[in-house]
């Protein structure tokens, strides 16, 4: 069995609607669904990806109105990585990121950027041959939109522990100092630590709450027996509807998932139209009378498509 690269990654917000101004308008992803936190429903999970919602290119956020920003430490994932085609993409990235982000910073490798709440972002040209994984957005040309994960930093605690369970459970390669890739059938993705900041890390607005790994579907059961072998105390297979999910953390601290490549969000929603109105899932409809007026009005996350 081989995990396949990062599924999602998962994040806190506190104002859903700047939040979606930057993930679409900015970075140029596609809001491809709009539904709730399925552990807490009266509040948003907000999912960006590629065009067509594909795994490896997913960024999610829980809107917790008001919540204190965060701030990642010993324990938590730091940064999300992102590929793009080029250095002529990491140009166009520097450039649009100036006026819109903060904290921009380019060296020899890469672009590194922080949200409107301080999550750390970085981009880098991709080094593997894995399909690029792009939305469409009218001011970011093909040739320098984001392609999908290539990597998320943790700051470690216990990285030798962590290091068994990611080599002999997980079945992580290692490909570098503190650095793991989980390659599968199609893709691939890396998890690095790095040291420990002295400072304690505050969960919050802008900070990580989990990272997902890729499973088939027929393999997932095998992933949640190994992961038990292991002594990591996974919560059971739950089903989000548009995945199932395997929840643990691994020694570090950091909360992984084992998510399914499938169903997929189309089950639901016409492609074309994904992330357009509020679904929720079946085992969730009977509360929309009840947390839809509840939830934040959120911008039109693609103006540009009414007028096309």
């Amino acid at each position: 069995m081989a995990l396949d690269g990062i599924h999602h990654v998962t994040c806190i917000t506190a104002d859903a609607p700047r939040n979606v101004d930057f993930y679409t308008r900015v970075l140029g992803l596609r809001l491809v669904k709009k539904t709730v936190n399925q552990d807490d429903p009266t509040v948003y999970h907000l999912f960006y990806a590629d065009e067509e919602g594909t795994p490896g290119s997913d960024i999610t956020f829980f809107e917790y109105p008001g919540v204190r920003r965060g701030r990642a430490g010993a324990g938590m994932v730091h940064t999300v990585q992102w590929r793009v085609g080029s250095a002529a993409a990491l140009d166009f990235g520097e450039s649009r990121l100036a006026a819109e982000a903060d904290a921009v910073d380019r060296d020899d490798t890469g672009v590194s950027f922080d949200d409107p709440e301080g999550l750390r972002h970085r981009l880098v040209v991709s080094s593997v041959e894995d399909e690029p994984l792009t939305a469409e957005h009218p001011e970011v040309p093909a040739e320098h939109a984001l392609q999908g994960f290539d990597a998320v930093r943790a700051f470690d605690v216990a990285p030798d522990a962590s290091r068994a369970l990611l080599e002999e459970t997980l079945g992580f390669v290692s490909v570098g100092e503190e650095t793991w890739e989980a390659r599968g059938p199609t893709r691939g993705g890396l998890y690095a630590y790095d040291e420990a900041p002295a400072e304690r890390g505050l969960g919050g607005a802008g900070t990580v709450h989990h990272v997902a790994w890729s499973s088939s579907l027929e393999e997932h059961e095998a992933w949640h027996e190994r992961v038990v072998a292991a002594g990591m105390h996974p919560s059971p297979i739950i089903d989000r509807f548009w995945f199932r999910s395997i929840y643990f953390r691994e020694p570090s601290g950091v909360l992984f998932e084992i998510a399914t490549l499938g169903p997929g969000f189309s089950v639901d929603e016409d492609p074309e139209h994904l992330g357009e109105t509020l679904i929720l899932p079946p085992a969730f409809e009977h509360l929309r009378a009840q947390v839809e007026p509840i939830l934040t009005p959120l911008p039109d996350p693609r103006p540009w498509a009414k007028t096309a």
